[in-house]
C-alpha cells in the first residue's frame, strides 16, 4: 500500500476546509459598481436598487443612514396613475422625480425626512426615483428631461 506524503494530505484537508467555508457563508453583497442597475439623465448616471414590488416600495429608503453621491432608489409600478409617496421613518433628505411611461419626468419634488407628508406627483407616473435631495438641481436635471434605464 502506497503512503500518501503527509504535505499533500494535508493540502487536500485545507482545500476542502476553505471550500466548505464558502458554502457556509456566501458572498452576501455583489460590489455595486460592477452590477448595480444604472439610470442616465442628462449624460448624469445614477445607479440604482430596484425596488418593484409592493413590499420593497413600502420600505424604500426607511431606516437608512446615509445614501452614497450618485445613487439612488427606483421604483417601478404596475400602471401609469398618480403615485404618492412619505417619508416616514426616512432619516436622509430626499428628491423624488415621477417618470412617466414614456420616461419623461413629469415632476420633481424635495421631501423632508421623518414626516407623513404626502408626496403626491402632479401627473400620472409609472416609475419614481429618489436620490439624495438636490441632486437633480445640482445635475441640471428639471421636468421633461428623458430617462434611460440600463437593468
Amino acid at each position: 500500500m502506497k503512503r500518501i506524503p503527509f504535505f499533500f494530505l494535508l493540502f487536500i484537508l485545507t482545500v476542502n476546509s476553505l471550500c466548505k467555508k464558502e458554502q457556509e457563508f456566501p458572498q452576501k453583497e455583489i460590489p455595486a459598481r460592477v452590477f448595480s442597475p444604472f439610470i442616465i439623465i442628462n449624460n448624469e448616471t445614477l445607479f440604482v436598487e430596484i425596488s418593484d414590488t409592493q413590499k420593497e416600495r413600502e420600505i424604500g429608503l426607511m431606516f437608512r443612514e446615509k445614501l452614497d453621491e450618485n445613487r439612488g432608489m427606483f421604483f417601478i409600478f404596475e400602471g401609469e396613475r398618480l403615485l404618492s409617496f412619505w417619508m416616514k421613518n426616512t432619516k436622509i433628505p430626499l428628491s423624488i422625480a415621477f417618470i412617466n411611461s414614456k420616461k419623461i419626468i413629469v415632476d420633481i419634488q424635495d421631501m423632508k425626512p421623518m414626516t407623513v407628508s404626502e408626496y403626491r406627483s402632479r401627473f400620472p407616473a409609472i416609475y419614481a426615483l429618489e436620490v439624495n435631495q438636490g441632486w437633480f438641481e445640482k445635475h441640471n436635471v428639471r421636468i421633461c428631461d428623458s430617462v434611460s434605464f440600463h437593468f
